[in-house]
């Protein structure tokens, strides 16, 4: 089974790039399944019904989310109830929709099993369930269903909660990868059998700060007023993508495609294997 990962989708950029590009990535590397963070995809702020459609059209076959998650409520609502749409697991127990999906893959091989985890810090998000000890509740009955296929994302602020989260799972899950802060990391790796990257980096634009517009961040760092913040009508855009092969649950292969935006550059990183 090859899955590939993207995060997190900024606005209207972010998903011209996909629409754009994806269709050929996942055919160029034989992608089976295709797992996004969108929780910004819709204005930098949520995500619409639109928004979503038009992400499932491009290629997308499940979208996680976070701390943006309801941001678009009345949409997210619906969303969480009619498609393959998760937001973080460990939110306050009785609120709508799940973290948690068990989906069933087509690959080369037949239909295979992917469990996918959508789960949130707790350094500087809302109030949630303790991350770690909810994942810990979560893969001890997918591994009692005979689930060997796990993916998480893990949508954090700090980068020593992902780790801690690679630390706890690693040889249990088939890949962890971070995302929240939209600045991508160098890190690469499989670890113990698990694939790691700290945070995958945002999909949109990428000259400016985090793909929004810079003069509110500027004029709020120097002078301490902020404002609302948007997603440029115009920018130099890129897509990042993780895509991970696994194998009775276990990672075999990793690497990173960064593709910039106007036929520029593709990148591709490969894992290192500890």
């Amino acid at each position: 089974m090859r899955i590939g990962f993207i995060g997190d989708i900024v606005g209207r950029p972010g998903r011209k790039i996909i629409k754009e590009n994806l269709s050929k990535i996942k055919e160029e590397y034989n992608i089976d399944f295709v797992i996004a963070n969108a929780e910004n995809a819709s204005h930098g702020f949520g995500l619409t019904v639109e928004s979503a459609k038009e992400l499932f059209k491009a290629g997308i076959d499940l979208i996680t989310g976070g701390n943006h998650s309801f941001d678009k409520k009345k949409d997210m609502m619906a969303l969480l109830e009619t498609t393959n749409v998760l937001r973080p697991d460990n939110y306050p127990e009785g609120l709508v929709g799940s973290g948690v999906k068990i989906c069933e893959v087509n690959t080369s091989n037949g239909i295979e099993k992917l469990a996918v985890i959508n789960l949130m810090g707790q350094f500087g998000m809302p109030i949630v369930e303790n991350p770690f000890n909810w994942a810990t509740k979560l893969i001890t009955k997918l591994h009692e269903d005979e689930i060997k296929n796990i993916f998480i994302d893990f949508h954090a602020e700090v980068t020593s909660e992902k780790r801690i989260m690679l630390m706890m799972f690693k040889n249990q899950v088939s890949a962890i990868c971070g995302t929240h802060t939209h600045v991508g990391t160098d890190d690469l790796q499989i670890f113990e059998n698990t694939a790691y990257l700290t945070d995958i980096g945002l999909t949109g634009c990428r000259d400016n700060v985090i793909g929004m517009d810079s003069k509110v961040p500027i004029q709020k760092v120097t002078t301490g007023i902020g404002g609302h913040f948007e997603v440029p009508n115009s920018c130099k855009s890129i897509l990042q993508i993780m895509v991970t092969d696994i194998e009775d649950g276990k990672a075999t292969n990793s690497f990173k495609i960064k593709k910039y935006c106007n036929n520029q550059k593709l990148i591709i990183t490969e894992a290192f294997t500890e």
